[in-house]
């Protein structure tokens, strides 16, 4: 007859990581949730803009700025807002309205940045967590060998089993949370620097065009 094959299911692993266990989870649940409204938020930010670009540069081609800036109220990304703080400016300076785009800029980078900084704390804290639980069940471990030392009882596998397991079971589970927070703390920053460079390129050819156009429409040019 073979050997007997025990099985572990998730909850019995997850006792065998001791109580600090729960803090890891609590973080991986956190670190799953700013995930899915990072991805949110950028969908939105890059949704249909490519057409709403199309739209607004047509009705401005139509000097209609109205137009243009109903087809940015349609829209929900970051660039219709942006477009829109143009548009209203249209016919004044170049500097207003650059600054006028840059306030929004301004304005939407701290919520493109939102959750980042936790995204970044979380891949520091769950590994080293999982290295306090390490400790905590070598110790444990220590502890139950002086004991049964003390009494003159033998040392069995065990006896020094749950210790183990606390160690391996904590350690594994704050790398494992510790490497999807810096994989996705990397993968949004680098999203939100395309998408600053985006915005600054969709700004500069709306104000250019724009420009344009005033000048083609100006009342006091000559003919």
């Amino acid at each position: 007859m073979g050997d007997a094959v025990i099985e572990i299911t998730a909850w019995q692993l997850f006792l065998m990581g001791g109580p600090l266990m729960w803090p890891i989870v609590v973080l991986s649940i956190f670190l799953l949730a700013t995930i899915m409204d990072r991805c949110f938020t950028f969908s939105l930010m890059d949704k249909d803009v490519p057409v709403l670009k199309e739209k607004v540069f047509a009705e401005v081609r139509k000097n209609n700025i109205k137009g243009a800036i109903v087809a940015c109220d349609i829209s929900r990304s970051i660039t219709s807002r942006l477009f829109k703080a143009g548009l209203i400016k249209f016919g004044g300076s170049k500097e207003d309205i650059v600054q006028a785009m840059d306030e929004v800029i301004t304005f939407e980078v701290p919520q493109l940045e939102r959750f980042l900084p936790a995204m970044a704390t979380i891949s520091q804290v769950a590994p080293l967590l999982g290295l306090l639980g390490t400790v905590l069940g070598l110790a444990s471990t220590f502890h139950i060998i002086q004991v049964h030392a003390q009494a003159l009882n033998p040392v069995t596998v065990a006896d020094i089993a749950r210790g183990v397991w606390q160690s391996f079971v904590t350690t594994v589970s704050g790398l494992v949370v510790g490497i999807a927070a810096v994989i996705a703390y990397n993968h949004f920053c680098a999203r939100l620097e395309l998408a600053l460079r985006r915005m600054e390129k969709n700004a500069a050819d709306l104000v250019t065009f724009m420009l344009r156009v005033s000048e083609m429409t100006d009342p006091d040019e000559k003919e």
